[in-house]
This record gives structure tokens, sequence and C-alpha cells, in this order.
């Protein structure tokens, strides 16, 4: 049984998520992108939806997901390794940047637009890919949804490959990035 992850609820009945699987998932994505906190992870396994949030970060971390951002989408109800390593490595990368000072302050999650946010969520992507977590067909999904957000420019994919590639930048460098994209589409 791990000290550092804690997985809620204590059994699944309606997902078939190997918990020791998963545990040792979270446990090297801890160590990989260098969270150096316990985790609670609570699963609302009651819904095929893929919400996720990071809930707190004080001397445990609380990570929420839906069930669906965990599960492979060809086999319902079944753990997806690669699927929860994108949904968990982005969640902690999330919370890395806030407890890196060099980072800056970010607003709460519920507080950054959906635009920020996609970019916030390309800028953690990137990292995970280089780690090896999540292949590189993420990227194309990634960019998508940040075009969606920002606009199909020119401008607004030099933004993305900047977060995409991007190592060591802050809070001012993903909002400028984003806001840069933003602009472009509105000239």
């Amino acid at each position: 049984m791990s000290t550092r992850v804690t997985i809620e609820p204590a059994e699944f009945k309606l997902v078939e998520f190997d918990r020791a699987e998963l545990t040792a998932l979270i446990e090297s994505l801890l160590d990989t992108i260098g969270v150096d906190r316990p985790v609670t992870l609570e699963i609302d396994q009651t819904t095929p939806l893929g919400h996720a949030a990071v809930r707190s970060i004080g001397e445990t971390v609380r990570l929420f997901v839906e069930s669906g951002a965990l599960e492979d989408p060809r086999r319902i109800r079944k753990l997806s390794v690669s699927g929860a390593a994108t949904v968990l490595g982005r969640l902690l990368f999330r919370v890395r940047d806030r407890l890196d000072p060099a980072f800056g302050e970010p607003p709460a999650d519920d507080d950054i637009g959906l635009d920020v946010s996609a970019a916030w969520d390309v800028y953690c992507a990137g990292r995970l890919v280089r780690l090896g977590y999540t292949h590189f067909e993420d990227r194309q999904r990634r960019l998508y949804q940040f075009r969606t957000r920002h606009a199909f420019t020119d401008t607004s994919d030099v933004s993305f490959e900047a977060l995409w590639n991007g190592d060591g930048l802050t809070w001012a460098d993903v909002e400028r990035l984003s806001h840069e994209a933003r602009a472009a589409s509105s000239v």
C-alpha cells in the first residue's frame, strides 16, 4: 500500500480500474514531474464524463476526476493508462507550477478564462510528451483545442508552438502567449 497515494473510493463498484496500476502511475508521475506531496485522488465512478480538477493544494494534494476521464474509450469501465497519464499528468503539472514561486501566482482555476486555461493545458501536455507519458498524437488534439479558443491564425500557431515546446515558462508567459493569440484573431 502506498503512503503517497490514496485513491477514493476504497472499492470500485462501477468501474474495473486496477488500483495498483493506477497507484503506480501516479507515483511515477509524482517522481518524474517533481511533486513531493502526497496525493488523494477522488474518482466519481457514477458518471462516464471526463471532468478533472485540482481540488486543493495543501500538505496533501487533492485531485478529482470523473471516471470517464480515466477510461479506455474502446473498453468501457477499464483503465486507460495513457489516458490517465495525460489527465493526471496535466493536473500534477498545474500543481507543480502553482508550488513553484518562479512560475508566479495564477488565479484559482475557476477564475481562469477558457482561452488561458487551454494555453496552460498546452504547456502541461507538451512537457508530458517530452517526458514520454503521452503520445505525440495529443499535439493535434491540443492544437485544435487551442485554435478554437484563440484563432486559426499564424500568430495563434506561433503561440501554440511556444507553449508546446516551452520549459521554464511563467504564468505571465502563459497569459501573454494566450493574449497574443487572441489579439491576432481580432485584427
